[in-house]
């Protein structure tokens, strides 16, 4: 909000004058004509007091206790996300259930798990753009990528420091900030501890509350886990849509756990279950890599067409080899395959 109070200060500056000249004028005219020039001032004097003046025309704010459109998000994730029926309900219920509690006891922790190309980074951005219009642009989301952030060994402590650092500045200038993990199984075990602290159930640390906070983990990590276990499905003639979240979520968080290559080896947020949930994204099959195809062609600007999408769908590489059941880069280098086409 302090971007909030200079622009008011600023643009006060700039109006003060006006308003005056306004008043002055009023002084000297008889009462109807002075009327309207002291309903002038007020109008102008008013706006400028409203926040629907200056966020999101001339500054971005942090709101706080903006309400959720719940119906943009659960349209958002039915259009755009194919293929996850868990994920499409988790994330719906875990948001709209967050962001309607005036006073929830913990940050929102969510950890997104599975194959390159099944849609985590894909529902991360659809969170940003449903609580800030700039989406992943906006100042109150932040993303870290293990392998750009936190590259060497031999810093780890720095990065503990750093880290610590970055969210306590963030979350102090507005409270409703957005912190996105990616690259989880890329990071060094024992540094993701380091935010612990912020994902406890503390009503605020040094003056600061993080309990409006939304952190989002991205990662590879558990997507054998989940691909074995739609296989079982598969194989015992079960659809996947009747895979339910109990099927997966404590088997997935305690791989995660006893995996050193997870980022999560023995931490502290799944030993203080401090994670609200382990979201599966499941292996996208041939209908989904085909809707993905479609949603390109409309992404761009160009005519559906079932006869191409088939074909660039087909073109992706599918296993195990004895049934070519699941895409195996899911719908991440569609728009490459469909460039080739057009």
């Amino acid at each position: 909000m302090a971007a909030v109070r200079r622009f008011r200060s600023g643009i006060w500056l700039f109006l003060l004058p006006v308003v005056a000249q306004l008043l002055h004028v009023a002084v000297s005219l008889e009462p109807i004509s002075m009327g309207i020039a002291i309903a002038a001032a007020s109008a102008i004097t008013g706006y400028v007091s409203f926040p629907e003046f200056y966020c999101g025309r001339l500054v971005e704010c942090c709101q706080v206790d903006r309400p959720l459109n719940s119906t943009a998000l659960q349209i958002d994730l039915k259009e755009k996300l194919f293929g996850q029926h868990l994920a499409h309900e988790v994330i719906y219920r875990a948001l709209t259930g967050f962001m309607s509690n005036e006073n929830p006891k913990k940050p929102l922790a969510l950890s997104l798990h599975g194959w390159t190309g099944t849609g985590k980074n894909f529902v991360s951005k659809i969170i940003a753009e449903n609580l800030y219009p700039l989406g992943m642009k906006s100042k109150f989301v932040h993303l870290f990528v293990s392998t750009v952030h936190f590259p060497h060994n031999n810093l780890i402590p720095l990065y503990k420091d750093q880290l610590q650092s970055w969210i306590r500045g963030n979350t102090s200038r507005c409270a409703r900030s957005i912190f996105i993990f990616d690259e989880m199984d890329k990071m060094h075990p024992g540094l993701i501890d380091a935010i612990k602290p912020f994902l406890d159930y503390y009503e605020n640390i040094d003056g600061v509350s993080y309990r409006k906070a939304i952190f989002i983990f991205l990662s590879n990590a558990g997507g054998d886990l989940i691909n074995r276990l739609m296989l079982d499905f598969w194989n015992g003639g079960r659809r996947r849509e009747d895979l339910e979240l109990k099927d997966v979520e404590n088997v997935l968080s305690v791989g995660l756990f006893n995996n050193n290559n997870s980022g999560f080896w023995h931490s502290a947020l799944i030993e203080k279950n401090l994670i609200d949930y382990f979201v599966p994204f499941l292996p996208l099959e041939f209908s989904h890599v085909k809707k993905c195809v479609l949603a390109e062609l409309r992404h761009r600007g160009l005519e559906e067409d079932e006869e191409l999408a088939s074909r660039v769908a087909k073109e992706m590489t599918y296993s195990p080899k004895d049934n070519k059941l699941f895409s195996d880069k899911g719908c991440k280098t569609v728009s490459a395959k469909l460039s080739l086409h057009l």
